[in-house]
C-alpha cells in the first residue's frame, strides 16, 4: 500500500508499505478520505514531537471503510463505514479515573504514534476496537464530510466546556477550519450573534456566508460592543496560537463570560495577561484538548444529520499521490481544510 511517513521532523515521503493484516482484536479500515490539520505541519517540522514516532503513517482525521476483522472482533461487518477515535487511553491513571480520558497520562494517538490514515489502509489497534473508539456511521456521510469527525469532536469537548446559551452573543478569534467549526456549533447552539474575526479577508469569506458578522482584528472590539450595549461577549473562543491574544480575549468578555483557548501554542509560549480582568469580571476560562469518545460520537450523528455545513470546510481535495504537495498547500492556506483520498 502507499503510506505517508514521518521519516524524521523536517522530512516526510511517500512510501510502499506491505498492507496490513488485522490481527487478534484489530480492524483494517479501507481509507476513504483523511483530511490535513495544522497540528500535522507542526509535526512535519518538528515543532511538535511528544508523543510522535518517526516512521509514524500521518494522518488522524480519517474516515475509512471495514475492510477485514481480526479473530475475536464483535461488533463491526464488512463494508461499515466508520471513523476512529484516535485516543488510546489506558483507562486506569487518576485522569482517566476522573472521567478525562482524553487527557489520559499514558495517552498515544492516532496518526501520532500509531500509524493514521494517510494510507490506502489504516489499522485500527485492538485497544481501540476493545474500547469503542471506531466508530460507525448509521447513514452514509461523504467520505471527505465524515473526515471532519476528528476535530469537530474536539470543537464539542470544548462547547461542552464554554457553553453557548440561546441569544448568546459569542466571538471566535480566528476563521480557519476550527474557527468556522465553532461558528457552526454555536449557531446551532442558538447563538444570537457570532462574530469571526481573522486578519485575511478571504479567510474571513466563508465566516459570512456561514451567517457570521466577520471583522478584521482592529474592528473587533468595536463589533464585540456594538453587539451587547458595551458589555462583552458572552463567550470568546482563542482558535489561532499567538499568545498576543490571551488578554484580547479576556478583554472582549463580559462579567461572569466565558473564554476558552482552544488553539495550541508553541512549547514553552507564556502570555502576560491583566489578571484583574479574571479578578474582576469573575471570568470562567478553559482549555480545549482532544475528544473522549462520547464526543466523536457525537460529531458522526451530527455529520450524518446534515446540519453542518461540511462543504464550508473542506474545499479542495487532493490524491493520496500527491499528498506532499497537498502539505505544501495547507502551509499556502490554499481554500479553508484540505482532504487526501486514495
Amino acid at each position: 500500500m502507499r503510506a505517508l511517513v514521518l521519516v524524521q521532523p523536517g522530512r516526510v515521503e511517500l512510501q510502499q508499505r506491505a498492507d496490513p493484516t488485522p490481527g487478534p482484536g484489530e480492524v483494517l479500515l479501507k481509507v476513504e478520505a483523511t483530511t490535513l490539520c495544522g497540528t500535522d505541519l507542526r509535526i512535519i517540522s518538528g515543532a511538535k514531537t511528544a508523543g510522535v514516532r518517526p516512521g509514524v503513517v500521518m494522518g488522524h482525521e480519517i474516515a475509512g471503510r471495514v475492510a477485514a476483522l481480526g479473530d475475536g472482533v464483535t461488533g463491526y461487518d464488512v463494508g461499515q463505514q466508520a471513523t476512529p477515535s484516535i485516543v488510546l487511553s489506558c483507562n486506569h491513571c487518576r485522569t482517566c479515573l476522573l472521567g478525562y480520558e482524553h487527557l489520559c497520562e499514558n495517552l498515544r494517538l492516532i496518526g501520532y504514534e500509531i500509524d493514521g490514515g494517510l494510507a490506502d489502509y489504516c489499522l485500527i489497534p485492538a485497544q481501540a476496537v476493545a474500547q469503542g473508539n471506531l466508530i460507525t456511521t448509521r447513514t452514509e456521510v461523504k467520505p471527505t464530510h465524515l473526515a471532519l469527525a476528528e476535530p469537530l469532536s474536539c470543537c464539542i469537548n470544548a462547547l461542552n466546556q464554554y457553553r453557548v446559551h440561546p441569544g448568546d452573543v459569542v466571538a471566535i478569534l480566528g476563521a480557519g477550519p476550527i474557527g468556522l467549526l465553532h461558528l457552526q456549533l454555536a449557531k446551532a447552539s442558538g447563538a444570537g450573534q457570532v462574530i469571526v474575526s481573522n486578519r485575511s479577508v478571504a479567510r474571513r469569506e466563508p465566516a459570512a456566508a456561514l451567517g457570521a458578522l466577520a471583522v478584521g482584528p482592529d474592528e473587533l472590539k468595536q463589533a464585540v460592543a456594538d453587539a451587547t450595549g458595551g458589555l462583552g461577549a458572552d463567550v470568546v473562543v482563542v482558535c489561532i496560537g499567538d499568545t498576543e491574544l490571551a488578554t484580547v480575549a479576556l478583554d472582549l468578555a463580559r462579567p461572569g463570560g466565558r473564554v476558552n483557548f482552544f488553539a495550541g501554542f508553541p512549547k514553552g509560549s507564556t502570555a502576560e495577561v491583566d489578571v484583574n480582568l479574571l479578578h474582576y469580571k469573575e471570568l470562567v476560562v478553559t482549555g480545549g484538548s482532544n475528544a473522549r469518545r462520547r464526543d466523536v460520537q457525537a460529531a458522526v450523528r451530527l455529520l450524518e444529520s446534515g446540519a453542518l455545513d461540511a462543504d464550508a470546510i473542506v474545499t479542495h481535495s487532493f490524491d493520496l499521490n500527491d499528498a506532499v504537495a497537498a502539505y505544501d498547500a495547507v502551509r499556502d492556506r490554499l481554500g479553508v481544510k484540505i482532504a487526501v483520498t486514495p
